[in-house]
């Protein structure tokens, strides 16, 4: 007989998808690395069973013990994944700006979550950031697991999905597009892509209010740049350890309101019942249009799935609300 042994086993190997319609304009062949195969529907299942086979390796994380991680909702869900396959508890630390839909997912799922709020600076004690780590010390036999700087996410991504991606295009990959959040996708995807050829080019999706583009372009963390924006799973008000600026080749930032309308375009011209950061990467994707050619072989990674956003990108009346639509 052939099964899995358990849920975990099936996390990877995720299909490589042709997209059609929305790609017509564009000279190239666009295939989507369509993560929401994964059991818990996000490319973050990945990184969740590599940081934590490292932290048991390394005795960071202990039988009986409680993983912690601040999160967007992804990572917090591959986490609680592996947490009822191995017996751990899980708390997640999540903002308020993320969707009713991923917070009651994790509940679901058997994790805690602390909700905080978003418009105050990554030092502040009542970020989602600070949090996580104030409760990883007040919990004994906890782990903090830090998807922003752990380097098991840059890891999961250079031993599995940047392979993947290399089996399936024979090689022929020419562009490599991903949204950019904690950076572990696009740096460990790019760096195993530019061993195997340094001629492919690596594209990241930024958001405005993101301080990721400007940094790329000049070196400077421009405190300017930051104000509170709604694309969710990408961007970032820091510079995590897991973005290497030095595989990307360059960003384009997408407009909160472009990242919603594509993220529905995706699933009425695509049948892609995607999430947000994949509304922003077919955008950027577009607008990226001049940097492609006929003999390319662009690959742009879909995160996550669309349940987590029925409340919002999916309905027509919080997308009127915020002006997105008439």
């Amino acid at each position: 007989m052939k099964y899995f042994k358990n849920i975990l086993e099936t996390i990877g190997n995720t299909p490589l998808v042709k997209l059609n319609k929305l790609t017509s304009e564009l000279p190239c062949l666009v295939l989507a690395k369509y993560e929401t195969f994964n059991p818990g529907n996000s490319v973050k299942d990945r990184i969740a069973v590599q940081m934590i086979a490292d932290a048991e390796k390394e005795g960071l994380l202990k039988p009986g013990g409680t993983i912690i991680e601040s999160t967007s909702g992804n990572t917090g869900m591959g986490l609680a994944l592996v947490a009822v396959v191995k017996g751990y508890k899980m708390i997640c630390v999540i903002s308020d700006k993320q969707s009713k839909e991923k917070v009651d997912i994790l509940k679901a799922m058997g994790s805690e979550v602390h909700v905080c709020p978003t418009n105050v600076a990554p030092e502040d004690p009542r970020s989602y950031y600070a949090t996580g780590k104030r409760l990883a010390k007040e919990t004994p036999n906890s782990w903090y697991v830090n998807q922003y700087d752990n380097p098991g996410n840059f890891k999961a991504h250079y031993l599995t999905t940047g392979p993947e991606i290399w089996e399936q295009t024979e090689g022929k990959i020419t562009h490599f597009v991903a949204g950019v959040g904690t950076g572990g996708t696009i740096s460990g995807v790019g760096t195993f892509l530019k061993e195997k050829n340094p001629n492919i080019k690596v594209w990241g999706i930024d958001t405005y209010g993101s301080v990721f583009k400007k940094y790329h372009e000049t070196g400077i963390l421009d405190k300017d740049e930051i104000y509170p924006y709604i694309t969710e799973g990408i961007g970032e008000d820091m510079l995590p350890k897991n973005v290497h600026f030095d595989i990307i080749d360059g960003f384009t930032k997408v407009t909160d309101k472009d990242a919603a309308i594509y993220t529905q375009r995706l699933a009425k011209e695509e049948a892609m019942f995607l999430g947000n950061s994949a509304g922003a990467a077919m955008k950027g994707l577009l607008q990226l249009k001049e940097h492609f050619t006929k003999d390319d072989v662009v690959v742009v990674l879909f995160h996550d799935h669309g349940s987590r956003y029925v409340g919002k990108m999916y309905n027509d009346q919080w997308m009127r609300e915020k002006g997105f639509i008439k």
